[in-house]
């Protein structure tokens, strides 16, 4: 929109100044405060900086060949050199009518598309997906939804941990108890699968000879053993099941369930061309990266602080290496990730890998971001690798969130919850409705609290779960955004005005509620922008609940229905805008919309 426009322009006014320029600094963003008007553009206090010029005076060259005129009131240079854009109420308009009659919803498709790889939810096989799945999975949907929704192709990867050290102890155990009888397969659930790994786990802990056996199945496994594929087949099937159960509960889709075990075929290659480039070697029996491919002493060569492969100890850097092959000749993580980068790259040529995770795998993907940078350079050069971390869900004690028992929540049961207290609500505000849509309201109420609260906190930081707070009619929440939706589009809906009569009226923007509302809307494209670009869903939902504020305000100030018809006319456009950027903007977060709330 706008912001796009204006920055076509300097990055033109700035080239007819100074050639040379890195027209890629040259950019222009939503102003921070309303006093200094709907744009802002900061770029040429730098370039001057770099250059040992006066940043006024280059703004002011740059001024001079710059023409906005068509949309903005004379730019403003304020401070030591920032230039200050304000629409004039005619282009606002424009924009809107615009947005009514399906030009566009402020927001535009990228001009050079991009191939993007999402990795996220990837719970494990054999357990069920507890609440520390919602942030990555809903967090990467988000993702996935408006970078598509900006023009770029998205590959969207649910990578699984179905292989690991794990198996071995659940198919010992899984045998002990003949759990591959006949006709029992079919009745084993997710939480018996659970059971089993809790009951292996303790058994591996004390008993020597049931270490030892579950040692003896992972080989068996790892080598094709007929028997245990198809157990360990089976744990994955169940565990589908319960997986694709969560997911159609939250709307979400993968174009591809690529597992851990996907990659075995892949890994001694990895681990022998590491090796054979000197990135890798040997130490004490197994194989690990180190930093510069060996490691050097701090007395030869000072070590950079963000080194992944170095840690300062006692003042004195040591070597923090990632191991790729263990003693016994078997990979881990750090193998398969390898592995599954160069399939990605080989697979879909992507520019960009995003990777949503919680924040303790930070030092884990910094080195296998640095090892696969040493590994294949060319692909790196035109690769970005993103780790899109995020903190944790706690408890009103400031601790991880858990059930009264110490148990780790299951996410299934925080769904059930937040539709039931959801329809508590809802029943109690809207009696008269039938039970089946206070039920259907209740659950897309639910479902889009959680969401939402999951969504609305800076993704680095850790948050507290409240069930009162995600689920409140009043403040930022997914509740309150949704009651404006349903407000707004039953404004529209109860107008008894023929859309052509009102679309293709004037736009007037005399109130300062309206102009306010108006001015917000157009930002709702660099806003998703931003979110793409930073891996941020709380900019988004910032936007709408501000949006949501806005058009309370319009509301309560500016009477639609029972003003004279070209007024009338002109606020039904706002209404209806508001209604499509709410409901899309809401939908990007994956949380729907009722008509009554």
């Amino acid at each position: 929109m706008f912001h796009s426009l204006l920055q076509s322009r300097v990055q033109a006014a700035v080239r007819a100044v100074l050639p040379e320029a890195d027209l890629a600094l040259v950019q222009v963003r939503a102003a921070g405060e309303a006093k200094f008007g709907d744009y802002q553009c900061s770029a040429l206090m730098a370039i001057a900086k770099s250059r040992r010029m006066n940043p006024r005076q280059l703004a002011t060259d740059v001024v001079k060949q710059l023409d906005v005129s068509e949309w903005c009131e004379p730019v403003e240079i304020a401070g030591p050199g920032f230039l200050n854009f304000r629409l004039m109420p005619t282009a606002i308009a424009g924009a809107l009518k615009g947005a009514v009659t399906g030009q566009h919803l402020f927001f535009a498709k990228a001009a050079q598309p991009r191939t993007v790889v999402i990795d996220f939810s990837s719970p494990n096989v054999a357990k069920p997906m507890h609440i520390g799945h919602i942030r990555s999975t809903v967090l990467g949907a988000c993702l996935v939804k408006i970078l598509r929704l900006l023009g770029h192709h998205v590959v969207s990867d649910n990578h699984i941990g179905d292989w690991g050290t794990q198996f071995g102890m659940l198919i010992a155990v899984w045998k002990i108890l003949d759990y591959g009888s006949v006709g029992l397969f079919s009745s084993i659930s997710i939480s018996d699968l659970e059971r089993l790994y809790r009951n292996a786990s303790e058994q591996y802990k004390e008993d020597p000879a049931f270490k030892l056996r579950a040692q003896m199945e992972l080989v068996k496994l790892q080598n094709g053993d007929p028997e245990n594929l198809g157990i360990w087949k089976e744990m994955i099937e169940i565990s589908k099941v319960h997986f694709e159960s969560i997911y159609q509960r939250l709307g979400v889709t993968f174009d591809h369930t690529l597992g851990e075990s996907f990659y075995n075929p892949w890994l001694k290659q990895v681990v022998s061309d590491l090796v054979e480039k000197g990135i890798a070697r040997e130490s004490e029996g197994a194989i690990a990266v180190f930093s510069d491919g060996v490691f050097t002493s701090p007395e030869s060569k000072p070590a950079p602080k963000d080194d992944p492969f170095l840690i300062q100890k006692d003042g004195e850097w040591v070597a923090n290496p990632v191991l790729i092959q263990k003693k016994d000749g078997a990979a881990n993580y750090a193998t398969t990730d390898l592995a599954t980068l160069d399939y990605r790259c080989r697979t879909w040529s992507p520019h960009e890998i995003i990777y949503v995770t919680d924040g303790r795998q930070q030092l884990h993907f910094r080195q296998v971001f640095a090892t696969f940078q040493t590994w294949q350079p060319e692909t790196a050069k035109s690769l970005k690798l993103t780790h899109a971390w995020f903190g944790a869900i706690l408890g009103d004690d400031g601790k991880p969130y858990k059930t009264r028992s110490g148990e780790t929540v299951k996410l299934a049961d925080v769904l059930d919850e937040a539709v039931d207290r959801a329809y508590k609500v809802v029943a109690e505000k809207r009696a008269e409705l039938p039970e089946a849509e206070l039920r259907e309201i209740a659950r897309i109420v639910g479902m889009g609290a959680v969401r939402y609260q999951d969504m609305l906190p800076n993704r680095q930081s850790d948050y507290v779960f409240s069930w009162d707070k995600m689920l409140a009619l009043q403040g930022n929440t997914a509740p309150y955004v949704q009651y404006q939706f349903t407000r707004a589009a039953k404004v529209v809906r109860e107008a008894g005005v023929p859309r052509e009569t009102w679309t293709t009226a004037d736009v007037a923007l005399a109130d300062p509620a309206e102009l306010a509302l108006a001015r917000h809307l157009l930002n709702f494209g660099i806003t998703l922008e931003a979110v793409g670009e930073e891996c941020r869903p709380n900019y988004l939902c910032n936007y709408l609940y501000e949006l949501a504020g806005l058009f309370s305000r319009f509301y309560e100030n500016c009477p639609v229905l029972k003003a004279e018809a070209s007024v009338r006319n002109s606020r039904l456009i706002l209404c209806e805008i508001v209604a499509q950027v709410l409901q899309l903007g809401l939908d990007c977060l994956g949380i729907e919309v009722s008509e009554k709330m």
